[in-house]
């Protein structure tokens, strides 16, 4: 019997899902649907869904819908009992294909991030998480620093505060974080705040602990994380920067680019990835002051690790490697700071994200 911290898991089923690019490879579904062996840590494919090139993919606060990036806008899903996805419908999004969605806390709005387009745009959501109007549509404006990339607003990473107020705009071309309110009864989002980062870093994508108090902010760049307190003082946002720690070893390789970003299922652990170095990290979460803490950077055995995920026992690892078309497996040992390659890689064209889902008992 595996126990997680002392939480019973042997009973838990969980599916995985797992976006992936379609062009190019002759491939029609770009969502893959995965039933998970908690005990041996893998993945066995269950199902596939019919989408172009699903860049990214987030599930809704309340569980029951998932939403994808394609290529015509986003899609809107039902997830069944069995984990199996039911399509709803689909929706333009006005602009240029987007890299980035979710939805606010209380499941009444749908945020999508454009890296082309430096767009954000915000849909209503129906209550059976259908896709409704747009209720608006912000450009970013400015000038980065670097020329050749940074030469204009990639808006990579749209993401609620916790409290449901301020919607954080991760812009990895002008190296800032936008923070706008957000009306609820409209649907309009008014810029309030910025959280600016070093030049020439490229915010990629951020995330809120558990209690909401702590952000964390990936540098695709420089190759760091930093660590933010955030309160609200008098009707604003207020955040402090109280850490910067590398995604790298000292001896990483040159011309390293952190990608991934995600908390573990009990907010204990953070992971981060590196293509270039083609490693993944592990961090563990201070739960009084919110820093991190570094366990391991190890290398991932493929190219281009785009997104990297503890398993929900945090015993196994994956990893999604975007450039090798492969998601490889490891165990973990987080007390010693190890990962072991837990069996053969997975053939999987271009995978871009991972999200696990646990089945609630009963529902199959």
């Amino acid at each position: 019997m595996k126990e997680r911290h002392g939480l019973n898991m042997s009973q838990d089923k969980y599916v995985a899902y797992v976006s992936t690019y379609t062009v190019g490879k002759l491939e029609k579904y770009g969502i893959k649907i995965y039933d998970v062996d908690l005990e041996n840590g893998r993945l066995s494919e269950k199902n596939q869904v019919r989408i172009t090139n699903s860049s990214y993919i987030s599930i809704s606060h309340n569980k029951k819908f998932l939403y994808s990036i394609t290529d015509f806008g986003v899609e809107a899903y039902r997830i069944l009992p069995s984990g199996d996805l039911e399509v709803i419908n689909a929706s333009s999004i006005n602009g240029m294909r987007g890299c980035y969605l979710s939805t606010d806390y209380e499941d009444a709005f749908l945020f999508v991030g454009g890296y082309h387009d430096g767009k954000i745009t915000v849909l209503r959501l129906r209550e059976d998480g259908g896709l409704g109007d747009i209720t608006d549509e912000i450009y970013h404006k400015g000038l980065g620093s670097i020329a050749e990339r940074n030469f204009r607003p990639h808006v990579n990473c749209v993401k609620m505060t916790r409290d449901n107020h301020y919607l954080c705009a991760a812009d990895l071309g002008l190296d800032h974080v936008n923070v706008y309110r957000l009306d609820h009864k409209n649907g309009k989002l008014r810029p309030i705040d910025m959280v600016r980062s070093e030049q020439e870093s490229a915010p990629r994508h951020l995330k809120f602990s558990k209690d909401g108090r702590y952000m964390y902010i990936v540098h695709e760049l420089k190759n760091y994380i930093d660590v933010y307190t955030y309160e609200e003082v008098d009707g604003n946002p207020e955040f402090e920067k109280i850490q910067t720690i590398s995604t790298l070893n000292d001896y990483h390789a040159g011309g390293s680019a952190a990608s991934a970003l995600n908390i573990s299922e009990d907010f204990r652990y953070v992971v981060s990835s590196n293509a270039g170095d083609n490693s993944t990290i592990i961090y563990r979460v201070d739960p009084e002051t919110g820093m991190l803490s570094k366990i391991l950077c190890l290398p991932i055995s493929g190219d281009y690790p785009k997104d990297a995920n503890l398993f929900p026992d945090n015993r196994h690892l994956v990893s999604l490697n975007h450039e090798s078309d492969t998601m490889t497996f490891f165990k973990v040992d987080l007390e010693n700071g190890l990962l072991v390659m837990n069996g053969k890689e997975l053939k999987v064209n271009q995978p871009n994200c991972i999200i696990f889902h646990k089945i609630e008992e009963g529902t199959e």
